[in-house]
């Protein structure tokens, strides 16, 4: 089958199409700017790439069109689609149709840590020798790859509340049907989309209706806007984790002052394994007792779950270190709303003490572009002992305004060039620089380090 994928480019659309080469189909696919590190993955498959949507890509006709939700209508391509009949389905749908029907689904959901806590449980299941499929909104550090068709029955997924496509506006997790569900936290997000939190809550609501009696639901247990999701109604065996939680499944234990790279995990009350990698962040202790937990319902025991994940190599742009010059660290992370910035720096200061840490912004998210979350930004970044902020003109609210409360450890660069003159100002030897965006933040990572190197005394 020619199976031909529109927005190619994009992690998720990207790991379908990995997946369905893997699965022995034909695919090509085109998106707007094909540029590596996914346009070289995707070569390497034998997948043909596309530049743009024009209407000519459909010759020869392929058997089916998937479509990623960066298409509307008006597109030529999208125009030709509709007027010739050919069949079409969106990404999720076609996933789930063609790979996910007959497998074990392990799905993650929620607004943090989705790809964190995905990555380690499909590691886990992994180590376990299990082989599982999975399709993960990064690139896991075990495996090198965010996609692939694995072996039967197990497949694990990240599984987004962003809408489907241009002619389906449900979320895409409700295409999934999981039999293991996690719930790692809820709030709002996504502004493009949602008009509140309550419009979410009801879009998870319609998830936990997908999940057989016979699965299991893991739930971030301290999250109330969860507990309200599950007091819609509730068909499946709940099971609560939270890493201070009372009456809860699954627990931990940290050493006083412990960065999160060190803790035991209690089952029921029980020890019942001990974790030590090289993670950190006390978030990443919640998303650890998730994926145990989803990985025992799958047959894994927590004992050997806790000694996998001691070999847990992270992900990319989870922070990750890019690299060090002129004695600086620079860090990059894919936080981009205040909670995930907030728990991303308390895990950083927890493991350099009173070292200095320089933390860098860019609001490239719709819902942070939209200025939803102005009132608690400075608040997110109030562990940093200096705050960069890139505030391009158009960026539609008042940024200085909003960071007043940090006083003169706050910064606004209005574009590139001036953000990077101004951090090599500001960074000194032993400093800690952290890069915040969900996107490439304009290639600024290696641009810092190379001219850090450049100064005198720099490496």
């Amino acid at each position: 089958m020619h199976v031909h994928i529109l927005g190619i480019c994009g992690t998720f659309m990207g790991g379908v199409a990995a997946i369905a080469r893997g699965a022995g189909h034909r695919v090509s696919g085109s998106d707007r700017n094909v540029y590596p590190p996914m346009s070289t993955q995707l070569a390497a498959l034998g997948i043909e790439l596309t530049a743009g949507y024009d209407a000519g890509q459909l010759e020869p006709r392929p058997d089916i069109v998937v479509v990623g939700n960066v298409c509307s209508r008006g597109m030529p391509v999208i125009e030709a689609l509709l007027e010739q009949g050919i069949p079409y389905a969106s990404g999720p749908e076609w996933l789930a149709r063609a790979v996910l029907g007959e497998r074990w689904v392990l799905a993650v959901a929620g607004t943090h840590g989705k790809t964190t806590t995905a990555a380690m449980l499909a590691w886990i299941l992994e180590d376990a020798g299990l082989a599982p499929g999975f399709l993960i909104g990064g690139i896991p550090g075990n495996f090198g790859l965010s996609a692939r068709l694995g072996e039967q029955p197990f497949f694990v997924i990240e599984a987004d509340e962003y809408d489907t496509a241009f002619f389906d506006k449900r979320a895409k997790f409700v295409h999934y049907r999981p039999r293991t569900l996690v719930l790692n936290n809820l709030e709002f997000d996504h502004a493009d989309i949602y008009p509140d939190l309550a419009a979410i809550e009801r879009q998870f609501h319609h998830l936990v209706r997908t999940v057989p009696g016979s699965g299991r639901i893991l739930v971030n247990g301290a999250d109330a806007n969860l507990a309200r999701v599950l007091a819609m109604g509730c068909w499946s065996g709940v099971e609560r984790f939270a890493r201070a939680g009372t009456g809860t499944n699954w627990s931990a234990t940290l050493p006083i002052g412990g960065d999160g790279s060190v803790f035991t995990v209690q089952c029921d009350g029980e020890p019942c394994g001990e974790v030590r990698w090289p993670l950190i962040g006390l978030h990443n202790v919640d998303n650890a007792l998730a994926a145990i937990g989803a990985a025992r319902h799958a047959g894994v025991t927590a004992e050997r779950a806790c000694l996998a994940l001691g070999a847990f190599a992270g992900v990319r742009r989870r922070m990750e270190l890019r690299g060090e010059a002129g004695g600086v660290r620079v860090y990059d992370d894919f936080a981009h709303h205040p909670t995930a910035i907030a728990t991303t720096l308390e895990g950083l200061r927890r493991r350099v003490g009173r070292e200095r840490i320089v933390a860098v912004l860019e609001p490239r998210s719709n819902t942070m572009r939209a200025g939803v979350h102005r009132d608690t930004l400075a608040d997110s970044l109030a562990v940093a002992d200096s705050v960069w902020l890139f505030a391009p003109a158009d960026l539609g609210w008042d940024v200085a305004a909003a960071l007043r409360t940090l006083g003169a450890r706050a910064h606004l660069a209005g574009d590139p060039e001036a953000l990077l003159a101004g951090l090599l100002e500001d960074l000194h030897a032993g400093d800690h620089a952290l890069l915040m965006s969900n996107g490439g933040f304009g290639g600024l990572h290696e641009r810092l380090l190379r001219s850090l190197a450049a100064l005198p005394g720099g490496a």
